[in-house]
């Protein structure tokens, strides 16, 4: 699943300083859809590459890290059972 991830509010320090990153993700046996959890888990292992735990704090973001899923706050899409679903070409 191909998506763009960005990071602000200098939380792109902890990657290398790069604020928009284009990333193809795999999902499960072909699914177009990703829960936020593995897509936390996934920038964690693979975007991040200093400092993890200013990014993570046990299976979910630091409290006073803002998410949002295509510019809606993840907290009305369901926290970590949000799903990111792959848009149609």
């Amino acid at each position: 699943m191909q998506l763009a991830v960005e990071f602000g509010g200098g939380l792109e320090l902890l990657c290398q300083s790069v604020k928009i990153n284009h990333v193809d993700v795999d999902v499960k046996d072909g699914e177009k859809k990703l829960p936020m959890r593995d897509l936390l888990t996934w920038v964690r292992t693979n975007l991040i590459t200093e400092r993890p735990e200013m990014f993570m704090k046990g299976d979910t973001v630091r409290p006073g890290i803002r998410v949002l899923i295509n510019e809606s706050d993840w907290e009305l899409e369901g926290q970590l059972d949000a799903t990111v679903v792959a848009k149609m070409s």
